[in-house]
């Protein structure tokens, strides 16, 4: 009967998806095996959010030391709540922040930590299962301690609605010994536009087959018209064409939304890392043994700049 905690990530009180994503699955498994679902949020009051994704109960910590994220801090907090309420696992979401934090945690508890997990079930103990070898596989793996700290890739869970009366408490963690080594000054964001990429539901990206930076702006068209995020390949990253911010791949962003569509897209492994577990892929290139098309779920062989355009108008006239 396990008692799951989830870590709910904020930025200046907004909410990370993927903490309710991860919320949502908790409450599937607590459902079925009994224990409870427990959030934690520094900085922000997740109370009511929380509840309605199925916390039963909800602990905040408010206060200048959490203001700004600062890993000292937040995971010596995060490591005392583990230590005081003792969940069998504490999910964290596979974020730029969750992949400093988790890590950290865990070896303050020296406990397991497995990162970029997209499967998580309890059978008298955790199985957590991860891709390996770029996306082309995946594993399944069993933490031997009594407490695992697990990474959740952003929409690995689906996001449900399990409203609770969760009860909302206060944690104060003790950080009177804590004497951060390094200060946030500032925050300067940079983003993939309007969408979070990594949360996305839909992503459109473009390659070296676009031809240009000035054509950039047709992946970003389409991206808008769906309502998507605007990706890239490492190519026209490398290429100085697009911003880093943008960039899908090992050395990029991992995403896993509900539709990908690659324009222009080789499908180098480096890239199909980043993108293998998007649950439909659409490939859009002239070259049909372009290695894109063993991934794709759909494959389109044909001219990009004769396809993106009329797409796009057609997706603006079927969503008005």
């Amino acid at each position: 009967m396990p008692n799951i905690a989830v870590f709910i990530e904020q930025r200046d009180g907004k909410f990370k998806k993927v903490a309710w994503q991860m919320l949502s699955e908790a409450k599937r498994i607590t459902a079925a095996s009994g224990g409870e679902v427990w959030a934690l949020c520094l900085g922000a009051d997740a109370s009511g959010e929380a509840a309605r994704y199925g916390a039963d109960k909800v602990f905040n910590a408010g206060g200048e030391s959490f203001a700004t994220y600062n890993s000292e801090l937040w995971s010596t907090a995060t490591a005392q709540f583990c230590s005081t309420h003792k969940p069998e696992v504490l999910l964290v979401g596979s974020t730029a922040m969750g992949k400093d934090l988790g890590p950290k945690v865990a070896a303050k508890l020296d406990c397991a930590c497995i990162s970029d997990a997209v499967g998580l079930t309890w059978a008298d103990g955790w199985t957590v299962r991860r891709p390996i070898y770029a996306g082309k596989c995946s594993i399944e793996v069993e933490p031997l301690t009594d407490m695992a700290v697990v990474g959740i890739r952003p929409n690995a869970f689906v996001l449900e609605e399990n409203a609770a009366a969760a009860a909302a408490e206060a944690f104060s963690p003790d950080l009177s010994g804590v004497d951060p080594k390094a200060q946030v000054q500032s925050i300067e964001a940079v983003g993939a536009g309007d969408v979070e990429l990594t949360e996305a539901e839909i992503v459109v990206s473009g390659g070296r087959g676009i031809k240009g930076p000035e054509s950039y702006e047709l992946i970003e068209k389409l991206a808008a018209a769906l309502g998507a995020a605007a990706g890239a390949s490492r190519a026209i990253v490398d290429a100085g064409w697009v911003d880093y911010s943008h960039q899908v791949g090992q050395t990029g962003k991992t995403v896993g939304p509900n539709l990908y569509i690659a324009c222009g897209i080789s499908g180098a492994i480096q890239h199909l890392a980043g993108m293998s577990s998007s649950k439909c892929i659409v490939a859009i290139n002239k070259d049909a043994n372009a290695p894109i098309f063993k991934a794709a779920d759909y494959g389109i062989v044909g001219d990009l700049f004769q396809i993106v355009p009329p797409l796009t108008e057609e997706v603006i006239k079927l969503r008005g």
